[in-house]
């Protein structure tokens, strides 16, 4: 009988006892989770994904039948901007939420978890057609249409998409491309910048709207 070679873990994972069915599920996305964070979608792989699960190919094919159902199910958007919004308008008035709101996602940012399965969308969004047209639709449904449907009005889905632009091109060049000095610029200075536009989208006039 052949032995595996001394410190090779992936041989005692592939004696070692599978997770149960309760937990196979979770162990692939936390490796899934993991790998695209730190190697992006597209170097990110099943077998990959599986050997540090411990469990076989196949388990993770069953789950989750390509490599795109794997990635939006680990990746799931973990910013809700919806949810961001609510909490900004409990803490003020519309007219001052402009900088509270680039403060608060910029705040859940600074969790390094958090940051990593955002980045994961954004870079893989960039490179794969296939997950940007799954972007577009997990920013339509949990973030454009709840923000509208909280703002109101007859122009609340521009009004949406144009902080969800803003936003975005925020996330993006702090901290995707890390423009500098955007990228080393205090929270509170951004929020303290960028703010001031945001508050334009939320109540300035937009066509026929009258001041």
């Amino acid at each position: 009988m052949v032995k595996p070679p001394a410190g090779d873990t992936s041989a005692k994972r592939a004696r070692g006892r599978r997770p149960g069915v309760g937990t196979t599920r979770d162990a692939i996305l936390d490796a899934a989770r993991r790998q695209f964070a730190e190697r992006g979608y597209d170097k990110t792989t099943v077998r990959g994904v599986a050997a540090e699960a411990g469990v076989d190919p196949k388990a993770v094919t069953h789950w989750f039948p390509a490599k795109q159902d794997l990635f939006v199910a680990a990746v799931e958007l973990p910013v809700r901007p919806a949810d961001a919004l609510r909490h900004v308008l409990a803490a003020g008035t519309l007219e001052t939420m402009g900088e509270r709101l680039v403060a608060e996602l910029l705040g859940r940012l600074e969790d390094p978890v958090i940051r990593d399965r955002m980045l994961a969308f954004f870079r893989a969004a960039v490179s794969e057609p296939a997950i940007a047209a799954t972007f577009r639709e997990i920013i339509l449904r949990d973030g454009l249409l709840p923000v509208a449907e909280l703002l109101g009005g007859d122009e609340a889905r521009l009004r949406a998409e144009l902080l969800a632009s803003q936003m975005m091109g925020l996330i993006t060049a702090r901290y995707v491309i890390a423009v500098e000095p955007l990228a080393s610029l205090p929270a509170a200075d951004v929020a303290r910048l960028v703010g001031p536009t945001l508050q334009r989208y939320l109540t300035m006039p937009i066509g026929g709207e009258q001041a």
